[in-house]
């Protein structure tokens, strides 16, 4: 579990590839390694991998991670170069205050970046999503004005969606904008996309209640919503009528 608050900037060092994935060396990261052991989770704009080796005191602090195919396929860093900078940030440990929200930096999607507007010394930035499939539904129906997305491993806030143009939008203000990547990144390249899970379980379970499945208390909930709402219109209708 992470917080999307990301922690420090790392700089992919080194790429090697094959038929079964890739595997990327991450230095300048000291910062990060002083607690780090093998097998640990770290989220690598936004995608949780696992640590296979690591230095603390080479290159800045490096460490290595193994990406499957199908987190080639979910997530941008099959596009990562030698050279370009990462968000980083550890799992998130029991004893610490809990300032983003809920991330699993399991990556979604990703989106493109089609616009970029300064607003004051802030940042505005638009992301179209990609047309849905069978096997990759649309994310809008979780993404919200004033939810949580998280962009490239980072929390922030959308400020608007347009459904229609599967676009929607957030700023950075001048502090995030340094402690993150995403403002260096330019029109037309691609970002990781993680919505929020939370909405994903409430429609998972609110589906399941009008199927006739899920617990008790929610097809309670959900018959009396049903049910307060005829009522309702009913009243509207007997109003009109009269």
């Amino acid at each position: 579990m992470f917080t999307g608050l990301v922690e420090h900037i790392g700089t992919v060092s080194a790429i090697h590839r094959d038929d079964s994935g890739c595997a990327l060396t991450i230095s300048q990261s000291a910062p990060i390694l002083v607690d780090c052991h093998i097998g640990d989770s770290i989220a690598v704009n936004g995608a949780c991998l696992t640590v296979t080796e690591f230095e603390v005191e080479r290159d800045g602090g490096y460490f290595r991670i193994w990406l499957a195919n199908e987190t080639l396929s979910r997530t941008d860093l099959g596009d990562r170069k030698v050279g370009d900078q990462v968000n980083l940030e550890r799992a998130m440990g029991a004893h610490v205050r809990f300032g983003g929200h809920f991330v699993q930096a399991h990556v979604d999607i990703t989106a493109t970046i089609i616009r970029r507007v300064p607003d004051g010394d802030s940042l505005r930035l638009w992301f179209q999503l990609p047309e849905s499939t069978a096997e990759r539904p649309s994310l809008l129906p979780y993404i919200i004005p004033k939810g949580y997305v998280t962009i490239d491993g980072a929390s922030l806030t959308v400020t608007s969606v347009n459904d229609t143009e599967r676009v929607f939008s957030v700023m950075l203000i001048q502090h995030t904008q340094q402690k993150i990547t995403l403002a260096n990144k330019a029109n037309g390249e691609r970002v990781n996309i993680e919505v929020d899970m939370v909405g994903k379980y409430v429609e998972k379970s609110v589906l399941a209640a009008l199927e006739g499945g899920g617990g008790e208390a929610m097809r309670s909930f959900v018959q009396r919503i049903v049910e307060e709402t005829l009522v309702n219109k009913v009243s509207n209708d007997s109003g009109d009528i009269q």
